[in-house]
């Protein structure tokens, strides 16, 4: 499904990913852990095509899509729910969600059923059906999370890269965010998921890889990372628990 494979990308001069390869199989959840700079945002950023990689490989589907521009890789098939957000603040609710569709209306993707994919997102996302004329901006952080999120699921995409969704939320959202992560899961959703909860973020994904200063240091099954002495004392312990 998504492969990258010696990937190497920064800013300007400043080198930030040397040398990272990993594989997102179709219907799984992959999680990307690792503390605050070691490079995960960079990741998905270099995958969507918000920067482009300086080495290496990137490919969807077995098509290479490392150095296209994001609104190409977004037509073949990537969502991306970037880190804080970044909803469009002054649309409502409803035409964030369209305009999440909108390589399917403009036939870039399958069309498929978008007024059913809406009301399906609705359901996924209760607090959004409460609030679906409302204008972005005046939603709660943890709304517009959700809405950040079900943007990316209403481009129907092969892959949903998710970067930090329970960033600044209260503990009480954080879980609600990673039950709908767990039923888009049940749903057959293909996502990678960059997340500081490590805890959190490998209760529901299938198999992990471990970040640390741009490069991978450890990687497997979820649940064996659960258990992998290095990941419990540098990712587990403290904040990782919650």
């Amino acid at each position: 499904m998504l492969k990258i494979d010696q990937l190497e990308a920064g800013y300007g001069k400043v080198h930030v990913l040397h040398s990272i390869s990993l594989h997102v199989p179709k219907g799984q959840v992959v999680t990307l852990i690792g503390s605050n700079g070691a490079g995960k945002t960079t990741t998905m950023r270099a995958i969507s095509g918000m920067i482009k990689p300086t080495a290496g490989a990137i490919t969807l589907n077995g098509q290479e899509i490392h150095g296209m521009e994001s609104n190409q890789i977004a037509k073949l098939g990537i969502a991306h729910s970037p880190e804080g957000r970044r909803v469009f603040a002054t649309m409502s609710v409803t035409d964030n969600l369209l305009l999440g569709a909108f390589p399917r209306l403009t036939g870039a993707r399958p069309k498929g059923d978008v007024s059913a994919d809406l009301e399906k997102a609705m359901e996924l996302f209760p607090r959004l059906k409460e609030r679906r004329q409302q204008i972005a901006g005046t939603l709660s952080g943890g709304e517009q999370q959700m809405l950040a999120m079900a943007r990316a699921v209403m481009l129907n995409p092969d892959v949903i890269l998710l970067d930090e969704p329970s960033m600044g939320l209260a503990p009480i959202l954080v879980e609600e965010v990673f039950k709908i992560i767990a039923r888009l899961k049940q749903e057959g959703m293909t996502m990678l998921l960059v997340e500081q909860f490590a805890a959190a973020a490998l209760n529901v994904a299938d198999y992990g890889y471990v970040l640390e200063n741009g490069r991978i240091s450890v990687h497997g099954p979820a649940h064996q990372l659960k258990n992998d002495p290095a990941v419990v004392a540098s990712y587990l312990g403290g904040a990782g628990s919650h």
